[in-house]
């Protein structure tokens, strides 16, 4: 089944019928000035005409420029890149409830490792400094140009339902906002408070263009763009291009049954892959000057049919496969500072997998440029620490040190990647101006991994993955 909606049609079908607006032309005369671009019509507008919904609609723009930066131990090659692009978004006004909106980004490799070129020991490329820019095309320092979002709105009472490209933020589809743009998303998608205290969210998704892309791809073709990693038995993963996936299924209920108490349930259904279901909880406590809060997750997964491909080596997921996650978080919130203790246990049971391409883990451990999408038979205990201050300049500033125990880098059945267990600290300070420099802000990130786990002597469990450093400072201007 394959959801193809043609927005223009749509819109167009809309103006058609809309007698309030006069006639266009339809060619110059050689008279006449070229006239492309009108601006304000003379005339009062008709308030309720489609023309009043697009003179009287919203326009943002963004400017963005990220600096990466990888120090790999000893004679591992290191890597930089410098990236800057901008964006506009326009969304009209409301026109019998329906809205329209498009948005486009563009970016430039301003300076950077030659990021085709590996590392002469272990054969890796760079990681993170690639990411910035196309995966697919990685000398392309020029033309890279992204349409994000086009799409029409239709709002509702108590919700919308918008169908076109678009951004969504679900625990395992989102927007990752880690390099210069983040994932976007094309089909139907469905928000509504069905009642006060509940509401659902889901929808249909056909085609993905993952963060450090530049292109759309339809179903399957955005899985495996990253690393595919290796199969249960040691082999190269080699799934992309090789399984099929006519579309995404989401649904999910967030119910508050008090203002105390929220419960979101997530499903995800990939016909003939798999099927992942998340749920979590959470329980708020005021006490005196501070709020206490305690959370739980769990997601469960399990195989459809073969996995993507009758033969094992071309698979997706193995046949049969299965994965349970649980975790939990205590929570402490200051006026200016806030405290948590986080845990989370992936099963041996089998490894847990969803495509890198479309968001980051929701897991309460999850820290910035580092996932355990990949793995089973995992422990992880990490203790954040952040401070507030709506007052300062600096707006937010975290600093977070975890623990991830992992099975054997040559454990393949539950090591996809060849990551070693390590430990991992970051620093993470956010900035933004006011006055003359209002809509400017920005981050500095410092990541630094040391790997605890057996590496067995082999710089490829080393490279990009522990004992390295990241160093990212970005700039946003939002306007």
């Amino acid at each position: 089944m394959k959801l193809k909606v043609n927005l223009f049609f749509i819109f167009f079908t809309i103006l058609l019928f809309d007698t309030s607006v006069s006639t266009w032309a339809q060619h110059h005369e050689l008279s006449d000035q070229p006239v492309m671009w009108k601006g304000k019509p003379q005339d009062v507008l008709d308030s309720t005409s489609l023309l009043y919904a697009f003179k009287t609609g919203t326009t943002a723009g963004h400017f963005r420029y990220f600096f990466s930066q990888t120090t790999n131990e000893g004679a591992l090659s290191n890597f930089y890149a410098n990236a800057i692009g901008g964006g506009l978004r326009f969304e009209t006004n409301s026109f019998h409830h329906f809205q329209f909106a498009v948005s486009g980004f563009y970016f430039f490799n301003i300076g950077s490792s030659v990021l085709h070129d590996s590392d002469p020991i272990t054969g890796a490329f760079s990681r993170y400094e690639i990411g910035l820019f196309d995966v697919e095309d990685p000398d392309n320092q020029e033309d890279m140009d992204r349409l994000e979002e086009l799409y029409l709105k239709y709002n509702l009472k108590s919700g919308h339902l918008i169908v076109g490209k678009q951004l969504i933020n679900t625990p395992l589809i989102n927007i990752q906002d880690g390099r210069m743009r983040g994932t976007g998303v094309e089909g139907i998608w469905y928000d509504q408070f069905l009642a006060k205290k509940l509401r659902f969210q889901g929808g249909v998704l056909t085609s993905i263009s993952p963060r450090s892309t530049t292109k759309w791809y339809q179903g399957a073709e955005s899985i495996g763009l990253y690393s595919q990693g290796v199969n249960p038995n040691g082999s190269p993963s080699q799934f992309r291009g090789n399984i099929e996936l006519p579309f995404v299924g989401v649904a999910s209920l967030t119910w508050k049954p008090s203002k105390n108490t929220e419960y979101q349930a997530w499903d995800y259904h990939l016909p003939g892959l798999f099927n992942s279901t998340f749920h979590q909880v959470q329980y708020t406590h005021k006490i005196k000057q501070f709020e206490w809060s305690n959370g739980a997750q769990v997601m469960r997964q399990w195989a459809l049919g073969d996995g993507g491909n009758a033969d094992p080596a071309l698979t997706y997921i193995a046949k049969g496969a299965k994965s349970l996650t649980f975790g939990f978080r205590t929570r402490f919130e200051f006026a200016k500072w806030h405290y948590s203790l986080n845990y989370n246990r992936i099963t041996a049971e089998g490894r847990y997998l969803f495509p890198r391409e479309w968001g980051r883990d929701p897991f309460y451990t999850f820290m910035p440029r580092e996932r355990n999408e990949g793995f089973g038979d995992v422990h992880a205990v990490v203790l954040k620490v952040e401070s507030q201050n709506t007052a300062s300049v600096f707006k937010k500033s975290g600093f977070s040190v975890g623990y991830f125990q992992l099975p054997d880098v040559h454990d393949f059945a539950l090591n996809k990647y060849g990551m070693p267990s390590y430990l991992q600290a970051n620093l993470d300070v956010r900035f933004q101006l006011n006055q003359l420099m209002q809509g400017l802000e920005g981050q500095l990130l410092l990541v630094c991994k040391y790997g605890i786990g057996e590496m067995y002597n082999n710089p490829k469990y080393q490279m990009n993955k522990v004992n390295m450093l990241l160093t990212n400072f970005v700039l946003n201007y939002h306007f």
